[in-house]
């Protein structure tokens, strides 16, 4: 069962939002249109890159190996910001937490588009959870349970997807224009989208080492809302709100190949980005 963590009732309250906004959309059309260039969309692509922050909701996390098999119960992370550098940002620019899409326009109103949400999953060290299940690894925890109460510390577990939560999915989305005005148009984003998901899980579990490869582990679904700001009908900024649901069934915590995680969370992001369109023409009168 997935527990939502004490960001519950806030999470809740912008999904809220969300949905209300999706749904005002479709009930009007442009408010404010001042003669300017008509293009057509049908046909021409765009691209974007920008940067996310991100919440997680907690989850309940099951271990099994051959010689254990425990659930962790409502687990707590958070995502891993970069810190602000020139050559962090702009030129190892796979390091921080990134958004990456690509789309093409069926018509003037909705696009086909396919990204990659580059998002960092951290599990929160040295919190309280309970363990249910047995342990027989030869280490400090063996021993059988039955929802103890237990801190993760180092030692015990340490869990992540900084490298990151790949979330590589395709998406529908609606493009309504709210304001034309000389050389700037504002539009409003709507679209709903899944995917796989293929984290480099950073895991160190007991007494095994390390392990860090990247591995299909899952898929995730989602929805977004968005404000469009384009200029000169060529180059755009975008910002975005996304929420969404991810189930990592087949995670990788070591070296041996029957050793696996799994998990399931829901998820809501803030997103930055800047792009360029592509093979706009000129509106045939």
């Amino acid at each position: 069962m997935l527990h939502l963590s004490r960001n519950k009732e806030g999470m809740k309250t912008i999904i809220g939002i969300f949905l209300l906004a999706i749904g005002s959309v479709y009930g009007q059309e442009s408010t404010i249109d001042v003669p300017a260039k008509n293009i057509v969309k049908k046909g021409s692509f765009y691209a974007y890159w920008g940067w996310n922050r991100s919440l997680y909701s907690s989850s309940d996390i099951h271990f099994k190996g051959n010689n254990y098999d425990f659930t962790l119960t409502q687990i707590t992370a958070k995502d891993r910001q970069s810190k602000f550098a020139f050559s962090t940002y702009f030129q190892t620019i796979t390091i921080p937490q990134y958004n990456l899409r690509i789309g093409y326009f069926l018509n003037d109103k909705y696009d086909i588009s396919f990204g990659a949400d580059h998002m960092k999953y951290v599990m929160v060290g040295n919190q309280f959870s309970t363990i249910t299940g047995n342990i027989n690894t030869g280490s400090d925890y063996d021993g059988v349970y039955d929802g103890n109460k237990i801190v993760i510390n180092p030692s015990f577990l340490q869990f992540e997807h900084t490298d990151g939560l790949n979330y590589l999915n395709t998406e529908i989305r609606r493009n309504d224009k709210i304001i034309s005005h000389k050389k700037l148009k504002i539009n409003v984003i709507e679209g709903i989208g899944a995917g796989v998901v293929v984290p480099r899980s950073n895991v160190t579990l007991l007494n095994y080492v390390r392990y860090d490869q990247f591995h299909l582990a899952g898929f995730g679904i989602g929805a977004v809302l968005g404000l469009n700001f384009q200029f000169w009908d060529r180059y755009f900024i975008q910002f975005e709100e996304k929420v969404g649901y991810i189930n990592l069934p087949d995670i990788r915590t070591t070296m041996h190949e029957e050793d696996r995680a799994s998990q399931d969370f829901t998820w809501l992001q803030a997103n930055f980005s800047v792009g360029v369109n592509f093979n706009y023409k000129k509106k045939v009168k």
